[in-house]
């Protein structure tokens, strides 16, 4: 192996999506890892091992929110990927950790308000964990990045900041304030990019739809089979019939229930980060549900290190855009992921 290239610092390596982009950084052998977390421990698999590729990482304790605790671990590095976020308030992860169903039922009945935690009506004395960790974390770590000693190599020119943001398909499951966090964060990042071109720091907001795991995560296994059924229906209808698809349907009900408001066609890799921009209504993000086929975690991280090798990738990046970045057309896609969900 030649010497390596490019340094990476992956924010939350050792959880979900951060361990598979290290893992798959560490792979492509190119890449020089660094993690930073709450803990600072290395990944370990859900029955406590360490896999062989955890001793070529870093592992460092770090708060996204005290950046003299990494602030010196961003200097000449050429991407920082900020994977920390939450789909719900009120410590759910632990519960998906566990792989407990109950406790993940019941993580959502709080989102839904059925709890003092997700209870609406109650007035909340500042921001709460989605904008903490959806967005405020995020736009800490690119402030303090933007004041980082870029590398002395000719690639400095390509440093990108990569956001973890999310395709809008969760809805009424999950509170629209989770897609609102992300697509602040995702504005935010872009205006802080733009306004200090001195830096030369191109922004990339990753915006995956269900992703799944089958040994990690056996449990999204079953749901993600379901949303790739959905998605290979909507785009090739059996038969050819002329017929209403259900997410075209339940498009229909959201111009319906917001009258003048402009509604989106899919998922889409559309620069649109407005969070104005969003719908109240969920039957688009239903729509989208139906739409976006699942990614496994893995193809997510492929698709990261692309971006971050690639220096015309800029902005939102959907599914589908994930997929041309790692190589796959729609045809031969079908087959692969079948393949996934199986494996």
């Amino acid at each position: 192996m030649g010497p390596l290239s490019k340094t990476i610092v992956v924010v939350g390596g050792n959880g979900f999506l951060g361990s598979a982009i290290c893992r798959r950084a560490e792979a492509h052998g190119n890449f020089q890892v660094i993690s930073i977390s709450s803990s600072g421990k290395p990944y370990t698999t859900p029955k406590g091992h360490s896999p062989a590729w955890v001793n070529k990482v870093e592992w460092h304790k770090a708060s996204a929110f005290d950046p003299p605790s990494y602030a010196t671990l961003l200097n000449k590095k050429h991407a920082v990927i900020h994977t920390l976020g939450v789909l719900l308030e009120g410590g759910y992860k632990d519960a998906v950790k566990e792989g407990s169903l109950t406790k993940i039922a019941g993580a959502f009945s709080r989102g839904w308000g059925l709890g003092d935690q997700g209870n609406p009506l109650k007035k909340r004395a500042g921001p709460g964990e989605y904008e903490i960790m959806n967005r405020d974390s995020a736009i800490k770590v690119l402030d303090t990045y933007l004041e980082a000693e870029p590398p002395s190599d000719s690639d400095s020119a390509s440093r990108a900041f990569i956001y973890i943001s999310a395709e809008d398909i969760f809805r009424p499951f999950v509170p629209k304030r989770y897609i609102d966090t992300k697509r602040e964060a995702e504005h935010g990042i872009a205006t802080l990019c733009n306004n200090n071109e001195t830096a030369n720091i191109r922004d990339v907001s990753i915006r995956p739809g269900l992703m799944y795991h089958p040994h990690i995560r056996p449990f999204t296994t079953p749901l993600a089979t379901l949303v790739d059924f959905s998605s290979k229906i909507h785009h090739s209808p059996p038969f050819n019939l002329p017929l209403p698809l259900p997410a075209d349907i339940l498009r229909s009900l959201g111009t319906r229930s917001e009258p003048g408001r402009p509604q989106s066609t899919g998922a889409t890799d559309s620069p649109d980060v407005s969070p104005l921009q969003v719908p109240s209504s969920s039957f688009p993000s239903l729509a989208n549900l139906l739409e976006t086929p699942p990614i496994h975690v893995d193809h997510v991280a492929d698709a990261i290190i692309r971006a971050i090798e690639d220096p015309t990738v800029k902005g939102p990046v959907g599914v589908e855009k994930m997929r041309e970045l790692i190589g796959w057309s729609r045809r031969v896609d079908n087959v692969r992921e079948a393949q996934t969900l199986q494996d």
